[in-house]
């Protein structure tokens, strides 16, 4: 049997190699450890083509069932590369499935390393072959995934992607990631409705995805090509009167979008899947890595316009003061052109009130503290090199860190001690933020993704409701999560 779950030794041992790969200069897991760190880059071919969707598979009768294959050998920016895929493209197909349905995967893993599934966001069970992150599925092998969607579950705009550990980063990195949606029945007076899959990747001359350095891997990776739907700088098409729905995912490793549209606001009605109260224009959605956002682009005049990413500062892995940005781009970053075409026109009223989960009124019945630090030495089994820890400990499958009564709501608050902002993701359980911060205002819904500022803190309600199992928590800056920033969490009667 080729399919085995994480062990703790195995577990230790990647962790090994990842302070090894901080302290030597080195990475750990990477595409090909023979590529250069430096010298002649791919440059794109694809610029300002038409913005394509990935192929769609959609349940039916109740059941998605389909196979999944990833490898090496995609395209990407319009070139042939050697970057990685599922079924043959980066982004995968889009998943469309309904509450109550089957979602049947079998994945098949024909790279060299191991991997495994994870659909980001579904308040879905972690339970044996469902959404469990302890699942390892070796080069040469496949595993078969059922995961149950709840007949109750909301509708939104999800995501999936490896994570098995000590890999995370590489994989997503180098391509592998896809959109997963849950159809719902809110009729929306819109024209067209449209993911947006944001990644980004470093390509050299020969179209091999570049290992991050020991430095890259600290600050989190930003690659130099930043790409929608395997894209890059699509246009987008509309006639002035439309409406059109965004869903944006940001499958990027670290970078954090500030995402901004000239000449327009954004009327955001969704965040990780759930729908806010009401619309909210806003000037700019910010998005830490796995968050998404369903924004209504309303344009009205003819004229061409460009999305854009604006710099965010996330905070310096070095210590030595200040705040800064590594690796990628340094300015603001073209995703996409949207080209308003016909005479000014009036786009259709949007609702007043959306479907928004409730936050729990029931009483709390537990509070936890949480810390994210980095330092170095610090919970670093050889005592040297940048640690990455969660209360004081680096990740390990054996233990359990939280241990949580089903059907309870707890407080935890999330405090960041380190000089760098932290995205703090729970599998299974979405949340409520309730402290708010600077970087981190309560959306009025639930999320499975939030904003820990340096030296800040968040606070959160979670409802521990709809399934049992064990799980994990962690920073989704993946270099982090891969270098120990990770905890398990058990809910369990």
């Amino acid at each position: 049997m080729t399919v085995r779950p994480i062990s703790r030794r195995r577990a230790l041992g990647l962790a090994g190699l990842g302070a090894a790969s901080v302290v030597a200069g080195m990475t750990g897991w990477f595409v090909n450890a023979a590529l250069p760190l430096r010298g002649s880059r791919l440059s794109p071919a694809d610029t300002g083509e038409p913005l394509r969707q990935p192929e769609v598979v959609a349940s039916r009768d109740g059941v998605l069932s389909l196979r999944l294959a990833a490898a090496e050998g995609v395209r990407l920016a319009g070139l042939d590369t050697s970057a990685w895929g599922y079924n043959g493209t980066s982004p995968g197909p889009t998943l469309r499935v309904r509450p109550g349905d089957l979602l049947r995967v079998r994945l098949l893993n024909q790279l060299g390393q191991p991997t495994n599934l994870h659909t980001h966001g579904l308040k879905v069970s972690p339970q044996a072959n469902g959404d469990n992150p302890f699942i390892a599925t070796e080069p040469g092998a496949g595993f078969d995934y059922e995961i149950r969607i709840p007949p109750d579950h909301p509708s939104g705009t999800f995501w999936y992607h490896p994570h098995h550990h000590g890999t995370v980063a590489d994989q997503i990195f180098a391509g592998l990631a896809g959109a997963l949606l849950v159809e719902g029945d809110l009729d929306l007076p819109v024209t067209s409705d449209r993911v947006l899959l944001v990644t980004d990747t470093t390509l050299d001359a020969g179209g091999h995805v570049v290992p991050a350095d020991a430095m890259a891997r600290m600050q989190g990776r930003e690659g130099e090509l930043v790409l929608v739907n395997g894209q890059h700088e699509p246009v987008v098409t509309a006639s002035a009167g439309s409406a059109e729905r965004w869903r944006v995912i940001n499958a990027c490793v670290s970078r954090v979008l500030a995402l901004r549209l000239d000449g327009h606001r954004l009327t955001q009605i969704a965040l990780d899947g759930r729908f806010l109260a009401a619309p909210v224009d806003r000037d700019q959605v910010v998005l830490a890595p796995g968050n998404r956002v369903d924004v209504i682009v309303r344009p009205t005049t003819s004229g061409r316009y460009a999305l854009l990413a604006a710099p965010y500062d996330r905070g310096n892995a070095t210590m030595m003061g200040g705040r800064g940005i590594t690796g990628g781009p340094r300015g603001p970053v073209t995703l996409a052109t949207l080209i308003v075409t016909g005479s000014i026109g009036a786009p259709p009223p949007l609702p007043t009130a959306l479907p928004a989960p409730t936050e729990p009124q029931g009483r709390v019945t537990g509070q936890r503290q949480l810390t994210l630090a980095m330092g170095m030495g610090t919970g670093m089994r050889m005592g040297m090199g940048m640690g990455f820890t969660i209360d004081g400990r680096t990740f390990d499958p054996g233990r359990d860190d939280q241990i949580v009564t089903p059907g309870t709501t707890e407080e935890w608050t999330v405090l960041n001690t380190s000089p760098m902002d932290h995205p703090f993701h729970l599998h299974g359980w979405p949340f409520h933020v309730v402290d708010a911060s600077a970087l981190t205002p309560p959306a009025t819904t639930l999320q499975d993704v939030v904003l820990v500022p340096a030296h800040g803190r968040v606070g959160l309600r979670i409802p521990f409701t709809g399934h049992t199992g064990r799980s994990v928590y962690h920073c989704h800056i993946l270099d982090h999560e891969d270098l120990g920033m990770m905890g398990t969490v058990n809910v369990r009667g």
